[in-house]
């Protein structure tokens, strides 16, 4: 196989995955240890996050004309890409706890339902609860003041019965 063409299997690689994925967070992970990168790699897998290392002209490539084209300007030095499928901030809550132990990986960047943020701002996302935490949270703060609102109702009803009686 020519060398073009192993290239071309790597692009063609890259651009399934990101026509799948929901999120795609960049990082440097230089300097881990072989038992740290282990250990995230399987902590990532877990959570049905595909994590790899690739070049980044290969990544160049393959995000033409997608809309995770933002990523481009990022892509120097050594990178690590974290493609999440699901939830879209699966990726980058893991890696930002991860970079709580781990001082060497670092946040280069991400782009999250289409949106391109910076390293600062892929942090700010990772803080952000799952979108079933703020379903679940949303409709909590629904049903309290409906329960409080019932309870009144009952007791005004048994109040009204027993001034009947």
């Amino acid at each position: 196989m020519a060398k073009t063409e192993q290239k071309q299997v790597v692009v063609d690689e890259i651009k399934e995955k990101l026509s799948r994925a929901a999120s795609v967070v960049v990082v440097s992970s230089r300097g881990l240890t072989v038992e740290q990168d282990t250990q995230l790699r399987k902590s990532l897998r877990d959570a049905g996050v595909d994590f790899k290392v690739y070049k980044n002209t290969m990544v160049a490539i393959a995000v033409k004309g997608t809309q995770f084209e933002g990523i481009a300007q990022y892509l120097n030095g050594p990178s690590a890409f974290a493609f999440s499928f699901g939830e879209a901030t699966t990726a980058a809550a893991i890696l930002d706890k991860a970079t709580k132990t781990l001082e060497k990986l670092e946040f280069k960047a991400s782009v999250i339902e289409g949106t391109v943020y910076d390293a600062a701002g892929t942090k700010a996302v990772a803080g952000i609860p799952s979108r079933e935490v703020l379903l679940s949270k949303l409709l909590g703060s629904f049903k309290s003041p409906m329960s409080s609102f019932a309870r009144v109702i009952k007791q005004i009803a048994e109040k009204d019965t027993q001034a009947a009686e």
